[in-house]
């Protein structure tokens, strides 16, 4: 009997979120800020609503490639759950 373990390959699903983000108008400094609760460390700033659309669209791309990677450096070192 053949016990070879065959490594399977990542598969990539492309899923759609709806996240909530706290817009704030910023009358002092012009513009908005804007932050994702369910990301922490998630903030972005922006002129118009439209900037902070896509700020946001940004951030949180950036977001969740940043914690992708650190789930992956964490699995290489062995201290994945």
């Amino acid at each position: 009997m053949n016990n070879t373990v065959t490594p399977t390959l990542p598969i990539a699903v492309d899923v759609a979120v709806t996240l909530t983000a706290i817009i704030r108008p910023e009358p002092e400094a012009g513009g908005y800020s804007a932050s994702i609760p369910a990301f922490p460390g998630c903030h972005t700033q922006g002129e118009s609503l439209d900037d902070i659309r896509a700020n946001l669209r940004e951030a949180a791309e950036g977001w969740l490639a940043v914690a992708h990677e650190d789930g992956l450096a964490r699995e290489a070192a062995g201290e994945a759950e």
